[in-house]
């Protein structure tokens, strides 16, 4: 175990992972694909069909619904170069739900392409959108670290926003897919539950689960949904020689009540579909200890908490009592309680490497992860550094595909 995750040299957690494997595609039936299953050191190949036979009986699941927008715009400056704006989160206003419903503008923060031929004119671009034409135009703002605030505007009252982006956008697939987004995407890249727009990637992991699947799983166990609207950030490559270089992006994510309920009812114990859940899951054990009056470096307490990246490993090196699960939870109830809410919104950029504890994750299902990425840190901390090799291993001596549209995987410790 590293004494401080920071150090850990990124080009330890490598693999080769020939082009081949990478599916460009995913299967014409979800559940189809593979999964590999991992639990006690032990290796069984399986179809993700089997899942629901392979939980145990009365567990939690818990998955994340949210949904992936169609965030990437394309315009074209008067002097014919091609501007892409690709939209991140919303600034103005910052909640999501409101964000789409705006009628007439909107401001996002965004990432822009080939930002230097907009020297700060305002783009155009014709839309038919509802059977109405319109202009929808872009305005540059104040530029961030790697982003830039953008006003969005158009000419008809009576389209919001998630109209607009309906109209014009297109789905943000994965880079290392290789090609270009296609119709079939905009159902294949979705998750069945998907519900709650906002993510410019999908939680993967999810993309497996058919209407059968879930039938199966609610007849053996109990399952809950939370949001997590995943940022361009999962895409983000650790270019850092070491991970404490890193920095990670902020994910907003909401968790309602009954959700809090049902972990402590389950003992604070969940088995988590993606590694978003992961992160929501684990954020929620912090935000609980800050209720109880902890103080937790690098988090805030406020009406949208926020978890820091480090915040767990200088928690855990501090003198403090570390709080059950349970206590973690109940105060959170407790403190959501008190303010009169349903539904907790919060932000977190947590990252979870090889030294961290978990708290409420005891089973995991993921997809194969990237060599070198934050999400093989998170697999590398459930399971151990010995057990992901093994894993990825097996993986690619049994032709299973990789990444987002690739084959999944059961783990348990």
């Amino acid at each position: 175990m590293y004494p401080d995750p920071r150090h850990i040299a990124i080009a330890d957690y490598d693999y080769p992972l020939p082009p081949e494997r990478i599916a460009r595609y995913p299967l014409a039936q979800r559940d189809a694909s593979r999964l590999l299953c991992y639990s006690g050191g032990q290796i069984a190949d399986n179809r993700f069909a089997q899942l629901p036979s392979l939980l145990p009986q009365g567990g939690l699941v818990v998955m994340n619904d949210t949904r992936v927008i169609r965030a990437r715009l394309r315009f074209r400056r008067a002097t014919g170069a091609r501007i892409e704006v690709f939209c991140l989160e919303p600034l103005r206003p910052a909640d999501y739900a409101l964000a789409f419903q705006q009628t007439q503008s909107a401001e996002w923060l965004c990432i822009v392409g080939n930002a230097k031929k907009w020297k700060g004119d305002t783009l155009a671009l014709p839309l038919v959108v509802k059977g109405r034409s319109l202009t929808l135009t872009a305005t540059r703002g104040a530029a961030r670290a790697d982003s830039v605030e953008v006003r969005f505007a158009w000419n008809n009252a009576q389209a919001t926003w998630a109209d607009v982006l309906e109209a014009a956008g297109e789905l943000p697939i994965p880079p290392y897919l290789g090609r270009a987004t296609e119709e079939s995407d905009t159902q294949t890249y979705q998750t069945v539950y998907a519900r709650a727009k906002g993510s410019v990637a999908a939680p993967t992991a999810g993309l497996h689960f058919t209407p059968q699947v879930l039938a199966q799983i609610d007849a053996r166990c109990e399952r809950h949904t939370l949001t997590l609207h995943v940022g361009a950030g999962t895409f983000k490559p650790v270019k850092a020689e070491q991970i404490g270089d890193h920095g990670m992006h902020t994910e907003h994510f909401a968790v309602r009540r009954t959700l809090v309920d049902a972990l402590l009812r389950h003992g604070g114990e969940a088995t988590a579909v993606g590694t978003t859940t992961v992160r929501t899951l684990e954020s929620l054990y912090y935000v609980g200890c800050m209720a109880m009056g902890h103080h937790v470096e690098g988090c805030t307490l406020a009406d949208e908490p926020t978890v820091g990246q480090w915040s767990p490993y200088a928690f855990a090196a501090s003198a403090q009592a570390q709080p059950t699960t349970t206590e973690a939870l109940q105060a959170l109830a407790q403190w959501m309680d008190a303010r009169g809410v349903d539904t907790l919104h919060a932000q977190t950029r947590i990252i979870i490497a090889p030294g961290y504890t978990f708290h409420v994750v005891r089973r995991l299902i993921t997809n194969f992860h990237q060599p070198q990425s934050t999400l093989l840190l998170l697999v590398s901390a459930f399971v151990g550094d010995k057990a992901w090799r093994q894993i990825y291993a097996h993986a690619l001596a049994h032709d299973y595909r990789f990444l987002s549209y690739g084959d999944s995987s059961l783990l348990q410790p």
